[in-house]
């Protein structure tokens, strides 16, 4: 009969496993900074796949742009003294192998450069910005010009996360899991002749805290872990305990 540390062992070996276990490889392009580049400025289009060992291809209006080798799972695509001409569609090819096989594509990140003007936009976050899971969250974007369009933006996500309607600058997260921390910006676009973009808001940091189910499982296994390390070290210790009427070593 295997001994009960061998068996617990395996058990927890199972089940480390089953939660890093991963699916099909996919890419998740966005931004960095989010929002409308400035005329003349910079930022990053970053692509990030689950799968290691390959290289991405960024595509521009469908065609190849640039080819940059991940570092970890992430490639970063710098954009630099931007012009209008770096406005239009981008996507990602994630390719592997010496032929080059296509193994994942991303969605479309729609990339806008114009001249930015006016004052920034106030985004707040309340109750706070530390929550814990479930709660209700207020995201309200302040802006002094009432002919504008106001947009939310989360940081490493493709494209717009909200948009604001007239009068009403308000963004309700009910029930807000771990998946929507992170930093939060605004941008308005003015309406007009001619048309115009703010700068974007100040970032702020939403908090959630999560003591479900999920973390309480992975706090039992890290315990169940350091119970076993102890069992395991008992054992050892047991074993080479010298038995009643046989003097140990000398």
């Amino acid at each position: 009969m295997l001994p009960v540390t061998h068996i617990l062992a395996f058990g927890a070996w199972l089940v480390v496993q089953s939660m890093t276990a991963t699916s099909d490889p996919s890419i998740t392009i966005y931004l960095q900074p989010p929002g409308v580049i400035p005329l003349g400025g910079s930022a990053t289009i970053c692509c990030e796949c689950q799968y290691n060992g390959g290289s991405f291809v960024l595509y521009r209006n469908g065609q190849q742009f640039r080819t940059l080798k991940p570092r970890g799972s992430r490639a970063e695509f710098s954009i630099s003294n931007a012009t209008r001409s770096f406005s239009g569609p981008y996507s990602c090819h994630y390719l592997h192998g010496d032929d080059r096989t296509v193994l994942a594509r991303s969605d479309t990140l729609e990339v806008l450069v114009e001249e930015l003007q006016g004052p920034k936009p106030v985004l707040s976050i309340l109750p706070g910005h530390e929550v814990t899971a479930g709660s209700d969250v207020l995201l309200q974007c302040i802006f002094q010009d009432t002919n504008a369009i106001c947009f939310l933006y989360l940081e490493g996500q493709a494209g717009t996360l909200h948009s604001f309607p007239e009068k009403d600058a308000k963004f309700h997260l009910s029930q807000v899991k771990q998946g929507n921390g992170g930093r939060y910006s605004c941008q308005c676009y003015i309406k007009g002749t001619p048309p115009k973009w703010s700068s974007t808001s100040e970032y702020l940091e939403l908090v959630v805290r999560d003591y479900t189910w999920g973390n309480t499982l992975r706090l039992a296994l890290g315990a169940a872990i350091l119970v076993l390390l102890g069992l395991i070290v008992a054992e050892a210790l047991h074993s080479h305990r010298p038995t009643p009427g046989h003097p140990g070593p000398l």
